[in-house]
């Protein structure tokens, strides 16, 4: 029962992360993207750590080392797809962010010598021209691309670390080290250019939002259902984040909906479908 859920949890997790596309635009233009990052990480790990206080007790050498390890990959990549985003545009850094797509089955491969079948990798190629189609409108490549790459590669490894390590582990336990590593991490990019506290009422709103739903919550979800989905499966179910993004923008965001951009969004979501009802 728990597997059979396992998607569903994951497709939340890529729709409330994709919501927060638009809320975070307006609110990255009055606070500097490294110090609203450390603001959502360091709320998220107060408001885990005050609903259990006693978790920090637990934390042994074992989940130390594993949430440190996958929290690093996750911070590194929230950081070089940042400092990515500064140099490229919106729609080129998601299309390369959503390549972790492809870079989580290769970096499988690679790594844990784990062969897809070739139906998988038809799917992975499916999501990969839907991904183009809905948010590729122009192409350079320059240090910009190159740094949104660096974190497409880092979100993929935390996507594999947390499939073969989570099951069996406390997932709060697991998720607060994450987030404790990310505030670490995220700290170290503010030692030279200074903490820039929120300036409103309103950047406050979506670093708290956030905070709470799109990274406590989130990632707390994310590492119980990794436990029981194939890193593979996870990649190309979170890639819908993009698809999420594209119609909260159409939604609320007053942006237009284009034939491209529907039939990007309809062949992500056929592969979603296509790769969660093949057997594992």
């Amino acid at each position: 029962m728990r597997v059979r859920f396992a998607p569903a949890a994951l497709l939340g997790v890529a729709a409330l992360w994709g919501s927060t596309f638009f809320m975070m635009k307006e609110a990255i233009r009055r606070q500097d993207v490294n110090s609203f990052l450390f603001t959502r990480f360091a709320i998220a790990l107060i408001v885990m750590v005050a609903l259990r206080p006693r978790i920090l007790m637990l934390i042994s050498k074992d989940i130390l080392l594993r949430g440190g390890l996958a929290g690093s990959f996750l911070a590194a990549g929230f950081i070089f797809q940042t400092l990515g985003l500064d140099r490229t545009t919106a729609a080129t850094t998601g299309f390369i962010t959503g390549l972790y797509v492809v870079v989580t089955p290769l970096l499988t491969f690679f790594f844990h010598h784990e062969n897809l079948a070739l139906r998988t990798w038809l799917y992975i190629l499916i999501a990969t021209i839907g991904l183009a189609l809905l948010s590729l409108h122009s192409w350079a490549i320059g240090i910009g691309e190159l740094l949104v790459l660096v974190g497409a590669v880092a979100f993929a490894a935390q996507i594999i670390v947390l499939s073969k390590w989570s099951s069996g582990r406390d997932p709060y336990l697991l998720t607060v080290v994450q987030i404790g590593a990310c505030v670490l991490l995220s700290g170290v990019t503010l030692v030279f250019g200074g903490y820039q506290p929120p300036p409103d009422k309103g950047v406050w709103g979506v670093a708290i939002f956030t905070a709470v739903f799109a990274t406590a919550l989130a990632f707390l979800i994310q590492t119980w259902a990794q436990s029981h989905l194939h890193s593979t499966k996870v990649a190309v179910i979170m890639v819908m984040e993009i698809v999420f993004a594209a119609f909260f923008a159409v939604v609320f965001g007053n942006e237009r909906l284009t034939l491209q951009v529907a039939a990007g969004g309809a062949l992500i979501g056929a592969a979603m479908y296509l790769i969660v009802s093949q057997e594992a």
